[in-house]
């Protein structure tokens, strides 16, 4: 009788693994991850290198108005004197900041709202989704601005607390998490009407499984492959929204610097210093892009159908 001598087969690797290998091969995605890993880590680093040449980025400073870069102000100085580079790295932290965060909360009103409609299904399913269509109706752009633009004293807040910076950042995040979740809503009710149904949930439920340990068990595992993605590619369209609304003047307020004020107040300086608004615009611009080609690369790697599409980035 012959000897066959069996290979030893290699360990089981897991789901994760296998899509973290997944996202390797998307090569722009990796790329953009190691652009905003680096743009990150630059812009954590305002507050050591602003005390590092002892720079204060809100003080003005009229005699040192548009000054070229030199030893202490690396990109020059803005029309109020003031640093370029250390107020690109601060704003760069706001705008990045609000990106995720409200990417954060908007998921989790989102994925509340949606599979609270899909589980329960019946009359709470068609009252929770036509307040979500009432939401899409809205125009996104006018109600930012119109939420933006409240007087939050009139409702009883003190003018300190109104002003403070703080404060401002996470009105501006609840204010695009509240009227930007309807995308989010809209996958998690749609997975779980899918599960809701499968074999594995009715006998949990014929076991006695309550509905919070079936959603938090069955329903929220089974889905989360879409919402990562879909949350992955939102957080530049969050950023672009804090943009837009900072350039507008609704957002967050000077002197605090985001990319999108510090392109409002150079509009007006456009012919004279183009450089202060080709800074931040190419920031952003960059950011949005590399957050979206990360975004894609989450998604090639969660899909299964896209076994081939990766070859070619």
């Amino acid at each position: 009788m012959t000897d066959v001598t069996v290979a030893a087969l290699p360990a089981p690797r897991s789901i994760w693994s296998l899509r973290f290998e997944k996202f390797r091969g998307h090569r722009l995605a990796m790329y953009s991850l190691v652009f905003l890993a680096v743009l990150t880590a630059i812009c954590l680093m305002a507050w050591p290198l602003s005390q590092y040449l002892g720079i204060d980025p809100n003080k003005t400073n009229l005699l040192a108005r548009f000054k070229a870069p030199n030893a202490q102000h690396w990109l020059g100085t803005d029309d109020l004197g003031r640093d370029v580079l250390i107020r690109l790295m601060y704003g760069g932290q706001v705008s990045i900041a609000v990106g995720l965060l409200a990417t954060f909360l908007m998921t989790v009103l989102g994925v509340a709202v949606g599979v609270t409609a899909g589980f329960l299904g019946g009359r709470t399913d068609a009252v929770l989704m036509r307040l979500t269509d009432c939401m899409i109706a809205l125009p996104l752009i006018p109600l930012l601005i119109v939420l933006g633009a409240v007087d939050l004293t009139k409702l009883g807040l003190s003018a300190a607390s109104a002003g403070s910076p703080l404060f401002i950042f996470l009105r501006i995040v609840i204010i695009i998490a509240l009227v930007d979740w309807t995308t989010m809503a809209r996958i998690a009710r749609a997975g779980a009407i899918q599960v809701r149904d499968r074999d594995y949930v009715r006998a949990a439920t014929v076991a006695g499984a309550k509905r919070r340990y079936n959603v938090l068990v069955h329903v929220l595992p089974n889905i989360s492959t879409p919402l990562i993605v879909a949350a992955t590619l939102t957080v530049g369209r969050v950023i672009l929204l804090e943009s837009t609304l900072s350039f507008l003047g609704f957002g967050i307020v000077p002197p605090t610097p985001t990319w999108g004020n510090m392109l409002t107040n150079a509009q007006q300086l456009i012919i004279s210093a183009p450089h202060l608004a080709v800074y931040p615009g190419l920031l952003i611009f960059a950011t949005v892009m590399a957050v979206n080609f990360v975004g894609d690369g989450v998604r090639y790697a969660f899909d299964p159908r896209a076994e081939n599409e990766g070859r070619s980035h």
